[in-house]
């Protein structure tokens, strides 16, 4: 069985900046072993995998290298991009129907895409034993949690002057940490890391902005928002609350087109050949 694999980078109108992201097109499930371990191979902090239903809506799921995950934004938002510029989707409007996060919209809006996603506000905890001190001591000034810790500090400064221990945090009890401050030039910034899942720090989680979202509308009483995820790659968001929803736009970049060439015998044995790929820079 020959896949189709597109590498898009979201979040960003640059290569080589914002998230990288694999896709694979489907035309029906592999297992998901199979699927978790071309995840693996492709060693990035998610590759998606979409199945096109009869009605024009698409299956989507997403798989970090270590497993698969309840939502993941850069993904989506590359999923998207590929399906506008490379399989030709027609109209402005895709819906991608998940297992674990509903329906989420992706809309064309110039050279954006704009993703409805679930709001996910987190609310006051208590400090684990062991997170300060994997994130190098620096007291924050509020901790809450969701799916994630978010650790809310004073100054930009101490986001991007933060260096984790990973194999500490790989212990804390949720799939990752989000550390946040007000931004210098934008309205928040944020990091992210989940070593659990594989992702020492991701480069730009959409996901984690859907904590962050309706935080920083709570604080600085507005609700359109734009934001940057510090990161080594750095990845630029537009950011609205609505309700109990969150809109995130961001543009993408392709990086690759190729192929990938799975052999599934009856004990779904199997071999990965990487096929001729091209790419441009």
């Amino acid at each position: 069985m020959t896949i189709p694999m597109y590498q898009a980078d979201a979040f960003t109108d640059k290569l080589f900046g914002g998230n990288p992201a694999a896709v694979c097109p489907l035309t029906e499930w592999l297992p998901d072993n199979i699927m978790q371990r071309i995840a693996m191979e492709n060693n990035l902090a998610e590759t998606a995998f979409f199945v096109a239903n009869p009605d024009g809506t698409y299956l989507l799921r997403w798989f970090t290298p270590e497993l698969e995950i309840d939502l993941c934004g850069h993904a989506t938002l590359a999923s998207a991009h590929i399906l506008f510029t490379e399989l030709g989707h027609n109209g402005d409007t895709i819906h991608f129907n998940t297992m674990t996060a509903g329906t989420l919209v992706v809309t064309r809006d110039g050279d954006k895409y704009a993703m409805n996603f679930p709001s996910r506000p987190a609310s006051p905890a208590e400090l684990p034993e062991g997170l300060l001190a994997a994130l190098g001591g620096r007291q924050p000034i509020e901790v809450l949690r969701s799916r994630d810790y978010m650790l809310v500090y004073k100054t930009e400064d101490d986001i991007t002057s933060m260096i984790p221990d990973h194999s500490a945090l790989a212990k804390i009890d949720t799939l990752g940490v989000i550390v946040t401050a007000p931004g210098k030039d934008v309205d928040f910034v944020s990091r992210f890391f989940a070593p659990a899942a594989g992702v020492p720090e991701d480069p730009v989680t959409g996901s984690a902005h859907c904590n962050l979202i309706p935080y920083w509308a709570g604080k600085l009483g507005k609700n359109e928002l734009h934001a940057y995820q510090v990161s080594a790659r750095k990845g630029e968001l537009w950011c609205e609350l609505q309700g109990d929803r969150v809109l995130m736009a961001g543009k993408a970049v392709t990086f690759l087109r190729g192929s990938i060439t799975v052999y599934l015998a009856r004990k779904v044995f199997y071999k990965l050949l990487f096929s001729t790929f091209c790419f441009k820079v």
